[in-house]
């Protein structure tokens, strides 16, 4: 499905601070905001929700540990018995490296893993790219013209001194 975004350029993050008040405003629906770094104050601004991903986190390490514990237990005491220099055969002391190992493994990679999919990335992805300064030097925001008429998004960005503006249709082909 094609959808149609219109889009403004911002010089400075200020700005497109200011701008995003002013569309909040006007009561504008922004679909997206895009910048080239991180803008410390943005999500709030946005009235973005704290991300979750540090839960995900959390349980992919819970995971790993209760893989490696279990997994140890197993093998020491049912599945592969051996008394060596008179330790028992479940000697927990001696697991803790494999589980803090195997926690931090699991957590890693189930939080890059979980990332990519919420994200909507990964292999074969082909994301469309709305201005090429956008990852340069340009701060944007974009709306989606079935939320926001093109005039009123053009009319919004000269108000607010969009520095350039611009239409683009992205779609599956992109």
């Amino acid at each position: 499905m094609a959808r149609k975004i219109v889009y403004g350029l911002y010089n400075s993050e200020e700005a497109l601070k200011s701008a995003i008040i002013e569309a909040q405003r006007k009561h504008l629906e922004i679909d997206d905001v895009y910048t080239p770094f991180p803008v410390h104050g943005l999500d709030a601004l946005l009235g973005l929700e704290e991300s979750r991903l540090h839960i995900a986190g959390f349980v992919y390490g819970l995971i790993g540990f209760l893989v490696a514990f279990l997994g140890m237990s197993w093998i020491n005491t049912v599945d592969w018995p051996i008394i060596f220099g008179g330790k028992p055969y479940w000697s927990v002391p001696a697991y803790v490296p494999i589980m803090f190992e195997c926690t931090v493994l699991f957590s890693a990679v189930g939080m890059t893993v979980t990332f990519y999919v919420v994200s909507g990335m990964g292999p074969g992805v082909k994301n469309p790219i709305l201005h090429p300064r956008i990852t340069d030097d340009k701060f944007c925001i974009a709306f989606d013209a079935e939320d926001v008429s093109e005039s009123d998004a053009m009319a919004f960005f000269k108000a607010t001194g969009a520095d350039e503006t611009g239409i683009k249709i992205i779609g599956k082909n992109e």
